[in-house]
């Protein structure tokens, strides 16, 4: 390191540590600790400076000990570098953008992948749900944030990004190319198995889902429809309010969710009778594929009793952030906020967990060309999670929704 990055560094420290020091006078209980902190930091970065084997980047060291910072808080915190920070706006402000079709988070120390948009780049690549990125573009994702995996999934329609994929009952990854696409808006699907019973599949909640399930509803009253089955796997994408809003044409009173952080005033979000359009009986499907505002929707199904909740726990990630500018050109993405049950537990660290809960059968897994010894010696082939069959009469989690419509007497709004 030269001698103007040493001093360009030093001067930052004496800043900020005459910045907490400060506040350590004045006695500020959260700067106190501040202080503390920030003592021991500079203590470990001397130490990295002056005995490490080799004369480290500092720049570098910086920049990983605030990644490790932001991710040691929650999967969905980043530390974007100004150079991450500058690219993640370009392609925020693109008018033509590429994506994937991916809801990630972080599990195992890498990226996860928790759903795919059906006919998306990444369904058509083989992506399924559960696989771990070990790599997005040539850069392992042991030390990567989920914004900036994000950050690099996303270009221009036509282009290409490799990732390592570990497939369920593998060790090494497979190299995949995914070619992005400019997506077009996700349809409702729908599915009429019986005269009775009319299942929606919702891939995502994005502004305008609840004005469309709502008209889905009423023309499906006007033909004689009486059960409705509402299918949330796969569905990670959207704002909560749009999930609010799909609950409240259920829900005909009583808390739906709250919101609260440490510096976000505490919202109570509440059924809204006038909003009611569904009073018929109901069934919603979940599973580990479904994720954030459809969590929520489903938090309040369940809280409400307002019929049944059929699948697997869901994944865990209803919570908002907040994207915060640095004045160096850096930025973090933040986790300001979590949403919580009518009964006040975090849907974050909990989930959603279905009243009756339904398992997809389990599919024996290729072992990569081991032989029959191999195979007796090992215990058998591996077995993962089938795929689900969203709104197939073969789906063992949508024929058990269709037999508890059937049962008699089943609870409305």
């Amino acid at each position: 390191m030269n001698r103007t990055a040493r001093i360009v560094i030093l001067a930052i420290s004496v800043v900020v540590f005459c910045y907490a020091g400060l506040g350590h006078v004045l006695g500020q209980t959260h700067e106190e600790r501040a202080y503390k902190s920030l003592t021991v930091y500079g203590e470990v970065l001397q130490k990295v400076q002056q005995d490490y084997v080799d004369e480290p980047n500092m720049h570098l060291v910086t920049a990983g000990a605030l990644h490790g910072l932001l991710e040691s808080l929650d999967p969905e915190s980043s530390y974007l570098t100004p150079r991450e920070y500058t690219e993640y706006k370009q392609k925020l402000a693109s008018t033509n953008p590429g994506d994937t079709g991916l809801t990630l988070s972080k599990r195992y120390g890498y990226v996860i992948v928790v759903s795919v948009l059906p006919e998306s780049p990444a369904e058509k690549a083989g992506i399924h749900s559960g696989d771990i990125f070990e790599s997005v573009a040539g850069f392992t994702t042991r030390e990567m944030s989920v914004g900036q995996a994000m950050n690099l999934l996303h270009g221009q329609p036509g282009s290409g990004v490799k990732v390592g994929v570990i497939r369920r009952g593998k060790n090494d990854p497979e190299q995949v190319d995914l070619v992005r696409e400019k997506l077009a808006p996700a349809k409702i699907m729908s599915l009429k198995n019986d005269p009775d019973i009319l299942a929606l599949r919702l891939t995502t909640l994005e502004a305008g889902r609840a004005d469309e399930v709502k008209a889905r509803l009423q023309d499906a009253e006007k033909q004689g429809v009486h059960k409705v089955i509402l299918d949330l796997r796969d569905c990670g994408r959207g704002p909560v309010p749009e999930g609010l809003a799909v609950a409240r044409l259920f829900i005909s009173n009583g808390n739906l969710a709250t919101l609260r952080g440490q510096t976000v005033s505490a919202q109570t979000f509440a059924a809204e009778p006038n909003k009611v359009v569904w009073k018929g009986p109901v069934s919603i499907l979940i599973d580990g594929t479904t994720s954030g505002a459809a969590e929520v929707l489903a938090s309040a199904m369940v809280t409400a009793h307002r019929g049944d909740v059929v699948g697997e726990r869901t994944f865990g990630l209803a919570s908002e952030q907040k994207l915060i500018s640095i004045p160096d050109g850096s930025a973090l993405i933040l986790t300001v906020a979590n949403y919580y049950n009518a009964d006040g537990k975090s849907i974050l660290e909990e989930g959603v967990t279905p009243a009756e809960v339904v398992r997809q059968e389990t599919v024996a897994v290729d072992d990569g060309g081991a032989d029959d010894d191999d195979s007796a010696a090992s215990g058998g082939p591996t077995t993962a999670p089938a795929e689900p069959k969203p709104l197939s009469p073969e789906d063992a989690v949508f024929k058990k929704a269709v037999e508890l419509l059937k049962t008699p007497a089943k609870k409305a709004a």
